[in-house]
């Protein structure tokens, strides 16, 4: 849109010269541009005003800042200053402000017309469109050589809004913003602002009263915390150098791909402790993160939240700008060379995302405009005891759209391949961790959240038609039906879904004594019941190593052989198991002490053969499950699975099939969970042929007693199990042990 449609405002008319009495009054209007800017007064006589508070003087030049056409005369002696211009056109000009003897040359934000259009605005409630973060925020605009940045809002409900920044000294009356009534959106060019200057909103709420200075919730970037403005910053556009692997991604079938991931904490899987202790950088992450992950074999990275967060105790599940990543370790332009880099190694990057929730720091998203904006009024519905944090309010389109608009753009504007939402059961239910009383039922009087619902349906399925071939994983832990089934069935519409189940009953038998395990059996056999009924991701997340859980080997019981040999027997039974895998980072090598965020994981560990024998393990097994059909293929399939032992508790053994797509591809797996070996185990096999050992959880190059099938076994045919071929096993203790079946 060229200048001289952005200049084309009407002209007034000489009834609106009329001077207000304070600054003040001009910008509690709504609409600064009814005093400020041009206006034509009598024919060919223009007025010019603006607003400058510490100006000494103010001279009105022409297009190029060369020519004065008027000095301009203060009205008001908090900076309103005016002047005339004779033309019979509308002036184009410029303002030369002398402060203390310096001077500047500007042009005036007031000359400018509107630039969001009615379908612009009409589009920032439509969930499918990218609006939200196209249009409001901080653009740079240039306008036929003009440089700057458009500043845009959603604050229907305050009296004024305006841009503050290092530009104007924080100065609320420097810039007030123009009320677009149609949406409730603010919006201001400014010119000759530049990228990397800090800025805020001024917001004047509802009942009058001055709220604490906002960050842009649409910010791109802003300042590293403890310090909360945001920074100017265009959508982010890079040059990325993936297609092959984006390609890749969409062709995928990923209910039958192998998916390992680990899961990480930016902030503390390494640290410069020779540097103060300081974060590893995106690109220094680039460098040592991914290369460790590619050799252990995992075939993603899910991250901790990288939306801006204020609070580093709340490891990023309190953001305050969802559409920045953290400043913590470098620019987004650092943030997309680290997915880049994975992609080149063949890693994927999930993000969790939290749209559950968000922190009531004076500075975000609460009571915006002075009024519960994006939250809901009612504390039984917008607020978590739990949490001390407010809920969204998913009935308000705005909000709704606000938050899918910010789905999609971690998805296509940094190329990422899933996010993992966290805290669903809570989005879920209105009645989640409270009591009666505290929580008022749906219109239908029952306590599912209707709102959230929509919302997240809609989600998922703008994420799947926007990102082909990225995911979305739902951290939910409770029986809602089709959490991962697909919307037009009825379902949640994500790709996947933690077993929450699987992790606390599977970790709380193995934190039993071996001799008690036979009393327990139920807790290894119990999530075979509905292992199916959703698309599983088995975790062994960051929430089960911290508030005093203490680190998964100190769950183990025993010695140290024999807490080591138990977390190798449970990681062996895990990656056998039906369902995708993802580790919290330090699992890979036993780390021994509770996560603790501030501070590096202890890598010295790997300097012993137990812990490194972990580390090797979890390579191996990584290799296994990828290279494997049997162990991937079916993964959220029932004819994947078969059990061959599942009723022989006095040994606590237990001994399963996996199948792949192909009829001979098949592989057994068997766990013996008490320290007492088990010579000449027979298990019933489908077919005859060679029963190769491709893991053994005790073999000694992992810290085990090195007890096994020298490589393998051959079937006999002798039936067993129901089953026309056995095989006649020597189980390790404490120990998981897969074969893969080769024909002979």
């Amino acid at each position: 849109m060229g200048m001289a449609q952005r200049r084309g405002e009407a002209r007034n008319v000489a009834a609106r010269s009329a001077e207000p009495r304070t600054v003040a009054d001009i910008i509690a209007s709504g609409d600064p541009f009814s005093v400020l800017g041009p206006h034509e007064v009598s024919p060919g006589i223009w007025e010019i005003r603006t607003i400058v508070p510490d100006a000494d003087h103010m001279t009105v030049l022409d297009r190029d800042g060369e020519i004065v056409l008027a000095q301009m005369e203060r009205k008001l002696a908090e900076g309103l200053f005016a002047g005339t211009v004779e033309t019979s056109e509308r002036p184009e000009y410029r303002l030369r402000i002398e402060r203390q003897g310096h001077a500047e040359i500007r042009h005036d934000p007031y000359s400018f017309g509107t630039f969001l259009s009615h379908d612009d605005l009409i589009a920032l409630r439509d969930p499918g469109s990218d609006a939200v973060y196209t249009k409001l925020g901080a653009h740079h605009l240039d306008l036929d050589g003009i440089q700057g940045f458009l500043f845009t809002v959603w604050a229907p409900n305050a009296r004024r809004v305006s841009v503050v920044g290092e530009f104007n000294n924080w100065d609320g009356r420097c810039h007030p913003m123009r009320r677009r009534h149609e949406a409730g959106v603010w919006e201001l060019f400014i010119p000759d602002v530049t990228a990397g200057q800090h800025y805020k909103f001024e917001i004047i709420g509802l009942h009058g009263n001055l709220l604490a200075l906002k960050a842009d919730p649409i910010a791109f970037t802003a300042e590293n915390p403890p310090a909360t403005a945001s920074v100017l910053k265009g959508v982010p556009a890079f040059s990325w150098k993936d297609d092959e692997w984006m390609k890749s991604r969409a062709a995928k079938n990923q209910r039958k791909a192998p998916m390992s991931i680990y899961e990480c904490h930016l902030g503390s899987w390494a640290r410069m402790p020779e540097e103060g202790n300081r974060y590893l950088t995106y690109r220094e992450l680039a460098v040592r993160l991914i290369p460790y992950v590619k050799d252990l074999g995992f075939t993603h990275i899910e991250l901790l939240p990288i939306t801006e967060y204020p609070f580093d105790g709340s490891w990023g599940y309190q953001p305050i700008s969802l559409y920045a990543p953290t400043s913590r370790f470098g620019t987004p332009e650092d943030f997309a060379a680290f997915v880049e880099a994975a992609h080149a190694a063949g890693i994927g990057i999930i993000l969790d995302w939290v749209p559950a929730h968000f922190p009531n720091d004076p500075h975000g998203l609460s009571y915006f405009d002075g009024t519960h904006l994006y939250e809901h009024a009612d504390p039984r519905l917008g607020f978590h005891q739990d949490w001390g944090t407010y809920i969204y309010n998913y009935e308000r389109q705005e909000v709704a759209t606000f938050l899918v608009a910010n789905a999609r753009f971690w998805l296509e504007r940094y190329h990422l391949d899933g996010l993992r939402v966290d805290a669903v059961a809570s989005m879920l239910y209105l009645d989640y961790s409270r009591k009666p009383g505290e929580w008022i039922p749906n219109r239908y009087g029952g306590n599912e959240n209707l709102g959230a619902i929509d919302f997240l349906r809609r989600m998922n399925e703008v994420a799947y038609a926007s990102a082909p071939g990225a995911i979305t994983i739902a951290e939910e832990s409770t029986a809602w039906p089709g959490v991962s089934q697909p919307t037009y069935t009825g379902g949640l519409g994500f790709g996947f879904k933690w077993n929450m189940g699987w992790m606390h009953d599977t970790l709380r038998y193995m934190s039993r004594d071996p001799v008690f395990r036979r009393y327990h059996h139920h807790d290894l056999t119990f999530g075979l019941l509905y292992a199916f009924s959703e698309n599983f991701i088995l975790p062994l997340s960051h929430d089960e190593v911290v508030h005093g859980k203490g680190s998964l080997i100190r769950k183990m019981p025993g010695d140290q052989w024999q807490r080591f040999a138990n977390l190798r027997a449970y990681f062996g039974f895990m990656w056998g198991h039906p369902g995708k895998k993802l580790l919290f980072m330090g699992g890979e090598f036993a780390q021994e002490q509770e996560w603790n965020h501030d501070y590096s994981l202890d890598w010295h560990l790997l300097n012993d053969p137990y812990h490194k024998g972990v580390q090797t393990l979890i390579r191996d097994l990584n290799h296994a499950y990828r290279s494997i059909p049997a162990l991937h293929e079916r993964d959220c399939e029932w004819k994947g699975f078969e059990w061959i032992v599942s009723d022989d508790r006095d040994d606590s053994v237990i001994a399963w099939l996996r199948r792949g797509d192909q009829e001979d591809s098949i592989a057994i797996v068997v766990s013996n969970f008490t320290p007492v070996p088990q010579e000449g185990y027979r298990i019933g096999v489908p077919a005859s042929g060679f029963y190769r050992e491709v893991v053994n959880t005790d073999a000694s190059l992992y810290g085990g007693s090195n007890v096994g099938n020298l490589g393998g076994v051959v079937a006999e045919e002798t039936s067993s199990h129901s089953r026309p071929c056995s095989i006649c096993l020597t189980i390790p203790p404490l120990a998981t042990v897969i074969f893969v079946l080769e024909r002979t």
